[in-house]
């Protein structure tokens, strides 16, 4: 799939001494995205850490997209917190797949308050 060859050429760039930048990082985490793989993007974007590379909103809102997917909502919540704590300033995208990711776990009646409470925290 694309999200296999995405991260292939991601793996190809590093050991070829290019260094990823944020395009590099934000494709390969939207392509483990789409592709179901919420694990892999999130390890992507726990890896841009030691590199001192920080995420924009684009790879956070790729991110908590791909916990979403993968019904990962406290870690999609874990997010949003996290890009506040950084400066990043959450958009539309941001907070709307965050409340997605808690109405999957939690049904919709519930999923806003579940978010309110743990974005609060």
């Amino acid at each position: 799939g694309e999200w296999q060859r995405a991260l292939w050429f991601f793996v190809c760039m590093q050991q070829t001494e290019v260094l990823p930048d944020v395009i590099s990082y934000n494709s390969t985490i939207s392509a483990c995205e789409k592709g179901g793989q919420w694990q892999r993007a999130l390890g992507l974007f726990v890896g841009m850490q030691p590199i001192d590379m920080l995420p924009d909103v684009i790879i956070y809102n790729s991110t908590i997209s791909a916990c979403e997917m993968g019904r990962q909502w406290q870690l999609a919540v874990g997010l949003l917190v996290g890009m506040q704590q950084i400066e990043v300033l959450p958009d539309v995208i941001s907070y709307s797949s965050t409340i997605s990711a808690c109405s999957r776990r939690v049904g919709n009646g519930s999923a806003l308050s579940v978010f309110c409470v743990y974005a609060a925290n």
